[in-house]
């Protein structure tokens, strides 16, 4: 496992165990990066304008299309290193 594998593996099980929820739009960005990440670019057809929730992270996961997975995952370690310093 590369480095970055391990460094974005750790920072998934660590968003986990901060001791204050990041809010909403943290969520959203935290979401599409790992989705990103870990799958590429956004597949499948748009939820429903009725489903809001699924609305909004199909569209921050679509947002990222065309970034590279690694860079994915950096800017996801990137992000939970910050969240933890605020702790």
């Amino acid at each position: 496992m590369s480095d970055i594998d391990a460094n974005f593996k750790q920072a998934a099980e660590d968003v986990t165990k901060l001791s204050e929820a990041p809010d909403n739009s943290v969520k959203l960005k935290l979401y599409a990066l790992f989705k990103q990440a870990s799958e590429g670019d956004v597949k499948g057809d748009k939820p429903s304008m009725f489903d809001f929730v699924g609305a909004a992270k199909y569209n921050a996961w679509a947002e990222l299309a065309g970034t590279e997975q690694d860079a994915a995952k950096q800017k996801y370690i990137d992000l939970v290193e910050a969240l933890k310093a605020k702790e």
